[in-house]
């Protein structure tokens, strides 16, 4: 198996000339109709006829911001409740409905709000307009002190699971419970305090839903193939007569501000590595600051060329990678820098290096090129959040509860092309030079001489294990008395399935190439973007159990530029082109996988040609690569999952075989890994009968 680049360049060359993509440009339009009926309910309708399918998603105006000191956990304590049962609707059915109809079906709650969601074939619509109004107008007759202690005892678990048996779970509590004052409504966790969950009551659930999950202070959105007057007409018939519940007050955005720098740590009994966290308050969301704010936080830490990737990563080599964020809700925001170091470093150094890069960026400023590549990549990023009638349901829910205009992200896409080099500098004196902040440092037991000098420990509830008890105790559910709600109709009649469902598949072209590399390609012109993956059979099968992990670090490494450009210039470039590319393991395949705008796909796969034909093979980067993945399998081993999984996989292959091992490997077997065996792997196993060429798009 030799000349691996003769292949594989006329694969590349073939592929250029197959699929044809001119370069073109398009602006998204986002198409919907907005109405509101008679009890207030916000209804948005987008049709798209591209796929026989609909999604529904109804997007209440209610989070953890609502709840109150005492009774925390609630809103996602309920969304949980939501999915028990209902007046028309047996216990659990409407997961089994769904699942019969091969629908998906979920919910999700956050700080602002909770959504419910399906995606169905379109044929079936009329049923989820039966089933989603039933949670709406009809369910809290229905709970009974048995199901309420059954669902306390699901989410106290998924408390537990989440945030109290896990490495850095307490984190966010931390930063919350400090950042903001006492009874802010962002002062606590979604997931909420242990003791509130266990003390919920049928009186507080129902106080909850009639506060909250009315009508009126809920936006329903129906995206999918559907015939526009005749949805109109079954969201009039299942929602209309629902009556509306008293108006929820609207809260105004409450910023955080800290009258001085606070510094805490705790120690972590289930972290091996010693984490900082340093959070500065900054501004709610739809600020115009908010918008620099992204793209500073951005330009700061992501990528080769970010002044906190330079300074802890590459030079001081503290940690296997920064990260900086900033996080716009509706009342308020913050930005933070999190670093996980390696396990003997004293985050000292770590927060020194922080301000060293801050330092570094002040005297630099801001890279014109730099700021452009990641308004690219925003606007990129943008497209792909449209890619689903679902994410387009979710984009119009959000849109319209927060910002009161379902295409308030086609607003948002422009704001970001607003900003100027100026205004990260400005956003960056106001939110972050100097400024006071929150520092959290989180290190394993009897480690507190890697936490920041000065620190204070912070007040952590931890659950006393021997309490960990059930509320439920095996009980049988046992459903209450109570009286139907009127209808004007009989809700207990299950409305059938619509016409026919017709599919009509999209055409599939396909080709062969002289090397014998099968390309399979399928046209798209929904948005501007096109998506294309190589795929080679084997993956980590070529492994050894001695070398296991050598298929991963060689896909790691292969990202890192290539012969005539550097890891920084190759991540530019992809970036100026506001493209996607990455190189990893596929379950048992090497994936060569990206998505770009249509006009720069061919400058993109110039760009693939270059990482996959000519590899850098940069021994510096494999140094920083092999050290970061033992980083990683040392945390994994505090993770009950992922030490599940691995002896999994000994028991069922034997660890004498390759597929007992993990992907990952081990520390003895990465730590035998040489920069030899990832050329011998690349060039006895990148080859084109082993390879597979997928693209579609525009």
């Amino acid at each position: 198996m030799k000349h691996r680049s003769q292949f594989f360049l006329l694969m590349l060359t073939g592929i250029l000339l197959i699929s044809g993509c001119q370069p073109k440009t398009q602006d998204l339009n986002l198409m919907y109709e907005k109405y509101t009926l008679a009890n207030g309910l916000e209804v948005v309708l987008h049709p798209d006829h591209s796929d026989p399918i609909v999604a529904v998603a109804i997007q209440y105006h209610v989070g953890s911001n609502r709840e109150e000191p005492g009774k925390t956990g609630f809103a996602h304590f309920f969304e949980h409740m939501l999915f028990q049962a209902s007046e028309h609707l047996g216990r659990d059915e409407f997961f089994s409905k769904i699942e019969n109809l091969g629908g998906e079906f979920n919910g999700g709650t956050w700080q602002d709000g909770t959504v419910y969601y399906e995606v169905v074939p379109n044929d079936a619509l009329e049923k989820i307009l039966w089933m989603e109004p039933d949670r709406m107008g009809f369910f809290i007759n229905q709970v009974s002190e048995t199901g309420l202690k059954r669902e306390i005892d699901v989410v106290v678990n998924e408390k537990r699971q989440t945030q109290d048996n896990r490495a850095y779970g307490y984190t966010n509590d931390v930063v919350l419970k400090n950042l903001y004052p006492k009874g802010h409504p962002y002062s606590w966790t979604v997931i909420g305090e242990m003791a509130d969950l266990k003390g919920a009551t049928i009186e507080d659930v129902k106080k909850f839903y009639n506060t909250y999950y009315g009508t009126n202070n809920a936006t329903l959105v129906i995206a999918g193939d559907y015939d526009t007057e005749e949805v109109k007409k079954l969201v009039e018939k299942y929602f209309g007569e629902i009556k509306p519940k008293e108006e929820v007050t609207p809260l105004k955005p409450m910023n955080p501000v800290l009258s001085e720098t606070k510094n805490l740590y705790h120690e972590d009994q289930f972290a091996n590595m010693p984490e900082l966290s340093i959070v500065f308050p900054s501004v709610e969301m739809f600020h115009p600051d908010s918008y620099a704010l992204d793209l500073l936080t951005t330009l700061l830490s992501d990528g080769k060329k970010a002044p906190l990737y330079k300074v802890l990563v590459e030079e001081k080599k503290l940690a296997p990678s920064v990260a900086m964020f900033n996080n716009s809700q509706e009342l308020g925001g913050y930005s933070a820098v999190r670093v996980r170091a390696f396990d003997t470093v004293d985050l000292d150094n770590v927060y020194a290096a922080v301000q060293e890069a801050f330092k570094k960026f002040e005297e630099t400023g801001v890279d014109e090129k730099e700021l452009q590549a990641i308004k690219n990549m925003a606007e990129t990023s943008f497209y792909q959040s449209m890619a689903s009638i679902l994410d387009k349901s979710f984009q119009i829910a959000q849109a319209n509860i927060f910002a009161g205009t379902p295409d308030q992200i086609m607003k948002d896409i422009e704001s970001i092309r607003k900003v100027s080099a100026e205004d990260l500098m400005r956003v960056y004196n106001t939110y972050i030079k100097g400024k006071n902040h929150l520092t959290t440092s989180f290190v394993p037991m009897g480690k507190t001489n890697l936490t920041i000098e000065g620190a204070v420990k912070a007040n952590v509830i931890i659950e006393d294990a021997s309490q960990q008890d059930f509320e439920a105790n095996g009980e049988k559910i046992v459903d209450a008395t109570y009286e139907m709600t009127p209808s004007a109709f009989d809700r207990t009649q299950e409305p059938p399935l619509g016409k026919e469902l017709t599919l009509t598949s999209p055409k599939i072209w396909t080709d062969t190439l002289s090397n014998g590399i099968k390309i399979y390609g399928i046209e798209q012109d929904e948005l501007p973007l096109v998506h294309f993956t190589l795929t080679l059979t084997g993956g980590p099968l070529f492994d050894t159990p001695e070398k296991a992990g050598v298929a991963l670090l060689t896909t790691q490494l292969m990202n890192e530029g290539s012969e005539n450009k550097t890891p920084e210039e190759m991540e530019e470039a992809l970036k100026l082109l506001g493209a996607s590319v990455n190189i990893y393991l596929d379950g048992e395949k090497v994936a060569i996988s990206g998505y770009c705008m249509t006009n720069t796909y061919e400058q993109v796969m110039n760009l693939v040609e270059e990482l996959l034909l000519h590899p850098r093979w940069d021994a510096k980067e494999f140094d920083r690569l092999k050290q970061a993945l033992l980083s990683g399998i040392q945390q994994e081993m505090v993770n009950p999952g992922n030490i599940a999984s691995r002896v999994f996989l000994g028991l069922i292959y034997g660890k004498e075989s390759i597929l007992g091992q993990s992907q990952r490997g081990t520390q003895a077997s990465v730590s035998a890994i040489t920069l030899d065996d990832l050329k011998a792997y690349y060039q006895n196993y990148f080859s084109p009968n082993l390879a597979t060429f997928h693209v579609a798009g525009e």
